[in-house]
């Protein structure tokens, strides 16, 4: 029984690497769509009509639940799908949601009035689509008050990243805290609202300073989705077999794969 992982790229593969930890006897298949990446500068379209795309790729796998293993993707077009596209029978998931579950310290059911937080300064560090969406903020002011999150477009990021262009990311994500920084000088937590930036999680918190408490999503989304699985096993999907799926050139996409997750990865073209 498999379940669908999604990523505009390579950012995925840390959120995929937590589900299989967490969850090592379920399969997944994992879409990247690394011919079309980085979407965090693409439109809101653009970004619907290719995560649909993969979805029915996915779907075709025999994974009935799709993990949209992408920030953007869960920002841009996520509310859309599930309100005028996914079919009854299917579920697509963002990563939001334990996210805002873990800052919140209440459950995604809990649909009591927003209460008051012990943290009240957020920094939100994502891609320049994630952050005109204002998701984040539209989903954190249902449960919580008097949160005020500063939200940082880190362009560039993601690009150096897929490109294995470490120094280049350091460099990018330490301009970024800076900026951030000059309009909200003492954050008490961060948010790596992209999954490619778990990648460069040690540069955000050192950029930071110890004293922040920076917000990774791989880890709360493996038990989140452990969770969901007990409770409705039925959308384990069909699927019985793990295998990687890639839009880009898989022996490049293999290679830096292989690099990321240190251990040997080989996508398939679609």
């Amino acid at each position: 029984m498999a379940v669908g992982v999604f990523d505009s790229g390579l950012g995925g593969l840390t959120v995929l690497d937590a589900l299989t930890k967490r969850l090592p006897d379920v399969p997944f298949v994992y879409f990247g769509d690394n011919a079309h990446a980085p979407y965090g500068v693409r439109t809101a379209d653009d970004i619907f009509n290719l995560t649909c795309a993969a979805t029915e790729r996915l779907w075709a796998e025999g994974c009935d639940l799709v993990i949209l293993a992408c920030n953007t993707a869960s920002a841009a077009a996520l509310k859309r799908m599930q309100e005028t596209w996914v079919p009854a029978d299917k579920r697509v998931l963002g990563v939001f949601v334990p996210l805002i579950e873990a800052l919140t310290e209440r459950q995604w059911g809990d649909n009591s009035p927003p209460r008051e937080v012990a943290v009240k300064h957020v920094a939100l560090f994502a891609t320049p689509a994630t952050v005109a969406s204002r998701a984040f903020q539209r989903e954190l002011a249902f449960r919580a008050i008097g949160v005020d999150v500063e939200a940082q477009p880190c362009g560039g990021v993601v690009d150096a990243i897929e490109q294995g262009d470490e120094i280049l990311a350091e460099a990018l994500v330490r301009s970024h805290v800076e900026a951030l920084k000059r309009r909200m000088p003492t954050p008490e937590a961060a948010i790596l609202g992209c999954t490619h930036y778990p990648l460069m999680e040690k540069v955000f918190q050192d950029a930071l300073g110890a004293r922040v408490k920076v917000y990774s999503q791989a880890n709360l989304v493996a038990e989140s989705l452990a969770d969901y699985l007990q409770r409705r096993p039925q959308f384990a999907g069909l699927g019985t077999q793990s295998k990687f799926l890639t839009t880009g050139d898989p022996a490049y996409v293999s290679n830096k794969a292989t690099q990321f997750l240190r251990r040997k990865i080989t996508f398939e073209a679609v």
